[in-house]
């Protein structure tokens, strides 16, 4: 069975918003390098949140069927 997620972790809407933003500061470009790394470290961290609320509700769905 898959993780739920953490109760302190973000929301699937909320870290699916904040990868959105992130992209988009990352396609506006103009950042500096370090910004750049920090950006994609925390949009890394964002899909994760991301896929882990997924793999619940798949989970969730499949011992429901």
């Amino acid at each position: 069975m898959t993780e739920t997620p953490e109760l302190d972790e973000p929301t699937f809407e909320q870290a699916r918003e904040e990868l959105a933003t992130i992209v988009a500061a990352l396609e506006a470009g103009g950042l500096s390098l370090e910004e750049t790394l920090a950006l994609w470290q925390r949009g890394e961290k964002m899909a994760a949140v991301c896929v882990k609320w997924l793999d619940a509700a798949r989970a969730t769905i499949e011992d429901l069927s």
